[in-house]
């Protein structure tokens, strides 16, 4: 269920607010562009500049749109226990399929903290819990050791990896086994990654590329020539998506697009002249614009 091409989705603003309405189209070009997946709620979704609101908003919407066609992967992590705990419960009664729950950032939790985090949030809820572990932004770095220990608890199924290390994936489905999920963070490692056992991407490219990471993604499983004929054309437009900080390229690009406005919220800003030039001509080369 949860494999394949899952993006992670921008939250468009309309003159600083949360627009329903762009978030209900940008949900339903995914739909019609297989997508395999969507995360609401997440940090390219820009997490932690949202309301409680507005948070809890954008995971509603994504239920309702995606109506089970697709699951939704609910973005429900914070550096307060509590705090995930209560988005956590609030996504499960909501109707989400499972959660996306990020290391603790900023407090820098030992691996035993790390542990009770997870096991808190796992004894809360009853849907699937995937761990995202990203040390460039979270500072930590969950070792397999504590994902190991964590993999035995009900509802820990997989992790989001965005530590860039491919030799992770070897070592997690050494020490984990090939039915724990694992989904890379960085879009341009997922060739490799999923050659050595990963079984897809929780995607920022996929928000302005749906239909090109959703056939890479297929690919991946049928046709590796394929597969890697399609990365060499997602390569420039990985690249892009991250000259500045997610999601400020990533929101120009849908602009191109027409998808939604490229603004973000402080502290994040709109890319430079120099990256919008660097973006457009990665989107051309790709012939999406």
């Amino acid at each position: 269920m949860l494999k394949g091409s899952i993006v992670a989705l921008i939250t468009p603003f309309d003159n600083g607010d949360l627009s329903e309405d762009g978030y209900i189209k940008l949900i339903n070009y995914h739909l019609q562009n297989g997508t395999n997946g969507v995360v609401p709620g997440g940090t390219t979704g820009e997490s932690p500049t949202l309301s409680h609101n507005e948070h809890k908003k954008i995971i509603e919407i994504a239920i309702k749109e995606c109506n089970g066609k697709i699951p939704v992967i609910a973005g429900t992590g914070s550096n307060s226990t509590d705090e995930a705990v209560e988005l956590s419960k609030f996504a499960e009664k909501a109707g989400s399929d499972a959660l996306l729950v990020v290391t603790p950032y900023y407090n820098k939790p030992t691996q035993e903290g790390l542990y009770q985090h997870y096991k808190k949030i796992n004894d809360n809820v009853g849907i699937p819990i995937i761990i995202y572990n990203i040390p460039s932004r979270s500072v930590i770095d969950m070792s397999v050791n504590t994902m190991s220990k964590l993999y035995e608890l009900k509802n820990i199924v997989g992790v989001k990896d965005a530590t860039g290390d491919l030799n992770r994936v070897d070592q997690q489905l050494k020490a984990l086994g090939k039915d724990f999920i694992q989904l890379t963070g960085n879009d341009d490692n997922s060739l490799e990654f999923n050659k050595r056992g990963g079984v897809g991407s929780i995607s920022v490219t996929a928000n302005i590329a749906a239909k090109y990471c959703s056939n890479f993604q297929i690919a991946c499983a049928s046709n590796i020539n394929k597969a890697e004929e399609l990365d060499k054309i997602l390569q420039p437009v990985h690249n892009a998506m991250f000259i500045e900080s997610n999601p400020s390229p990533v929101k120009y690009a849908a602009s191109l697009l027409g998808m939604c406005n490229p603004s973000v919220r402080l502290p994040l800003v709109e890319v430079k002249d120099e990256t919008k030039k660097k973006v457009s001509e990665a989107l051309k080369v790709a012939k999406l614009l």
